[in-house]
């Protein structure tokens, strides 16, 4: 089976959908870190594979040019949701692609109509929008002057690194030294300007609003407006959303489905960034979201079924948000990727 193309994951540690897998065998992918603080992801020999410049990317062979006396043709896929339902496919029980591992394989794409309807809405209409993106709520999760002061230490070097990248790369381009259509220019300018004015603001982030020249004092105006927005308008309404439309263990009841990598990819994210702990309870992660969120956070609960209780008891209500919290960290694949916090760290420095 050696002979068989590898696929390849270009991936990096600090990037949520990175880690919504499910897996090959570890002969069949090779894994390629891209340096994002460098700003690798936005070269050109990158931007061949994906030119929206994101990670995860998977470089996959295509269906019926497996065969050693074949040349082999990839394909790039490029969008989280796309890889996860490659994924799905290609480790299932009908698969063609000839993956090597002997892992189960289940199918997670939901059997009934119904339920592949809300789970396109968890995935597509909440999980996978611009104003649920867990990067923006990183980079947008201050909303006073201390709270900048402390995003900004862990935030500098990569920004600083992105502009840096694209000065470098424009430049490059402008020399004649690599080859650039106008569209890779352009959208190199727009990442540029867009890192510039994240800069600008942390850059001068312990410099007391009084200070502030009027230039200045608007770009910090505008970020705590559009952070204030992101936090306390649109997370809540995807929260509250979710809250919702999950049934609890799992996003669709008892199985896991499809939409199961993306909301454990996500929520965990969301919490750390909120200032959870991959060790707490559901009921702790719901309590710091309210807090760090502030009022505008409202999750209804339900009657959790656990096991019975004596007659003095009475049954405890908890959001399903919560139970699902604390099933999925049960979970071995989970405890394997955020147990030992190692690519956490950038989602817990605030």
């Amino acid at each position: 089976m050696s002979d068989i193309p590898k696929a390849v994951l270009y991936y990096n540690d600090a990037s949520i959908w990175s880690f919504v897998e499910k897996g090959y065998g570890e002969d069949e992918l090779d894994m390629k870190i891209v340096d994002l603080v460098k700003g690798e992801n936005f070269g050109p020999k990158f931007l061949r594979l994906n030119s929206k410049a994101t990670v995860p990317t998977l470089v996959v062979p295509l269906d019926k040019s497996l065969s050693v006396d074949v040349e082999s043709r990839y394909k790039a896929i490029t969008e989280s949701k796309a890889i996860v339902e490659f994924l799905d496919k290609s480790r299932s029980p009908l698969s063609h692609t000839n993956t090597t591992s002997d892992a189960p394989a289940p199918i997670l794409t939901p059997a009934t109509i119904d339920f592949t309807a809300t789970s396109k809405v968890i995935i597509e209409d909440l999980l996978h929008l611009d104003e649920a993106d867990p990067n923006k709520l990183l980079y947008m999760n201050a909303r006073d002057e201390h709270a900048l002061r402390s995003l900004s230490e862990s935030l500098i070097p990569l920004m600083k690194g992105k502009v840096d990248a694209l000065n470098y790369y424009l430049s490059e381009a402008q020399a004649g030294n690599i080859r650039a259509s106008e569209k890779v220019i352009k959208f190199w300018t727009s990442k540029k300007e867009a890192a510039q004015m994240l800069l600008d603001v942390y850059g001068q982030a312990k410099t007391p609003e009084a200070e502030l020249d009027a230039n200045a004092k608007a770009h910090r105006e505008e970020f705590f407006k559009v952070a204030k927005a992101s936090w306390e308008v649109e997370l809540v309404r995807v929260l509250v959303k979710l809250n919702e439309l999950i049934i609890a263990p799992y996003a669709l009841g008892e199985q896991y489905s499809i939409a199961d990598p993306h909301l454990t990819a996500w929520l965990t994210t969301v919490v750390l960034l909120a200032g959870g702990d991959v060790s707490d309870n559901g009921n702790v992660i719901i309590e710091k979201l309210e807090k760090h969120i502030g009022s505008n956070l409202v999750l209804s609960k339900v009657i959790a079924v656990e096991a019975p209780r004596t007659d003095t008891e009475r049954p405890m209500a908890r959001t399903k948000l919560g139970m699902y919290w604390d099933t999925v960290k049960e979970r071995p694949s989970w405890k394997q990727i955020y147990g030992n916090k190692v690519h956490l760290d950038l989602y817990q420095k605030r």
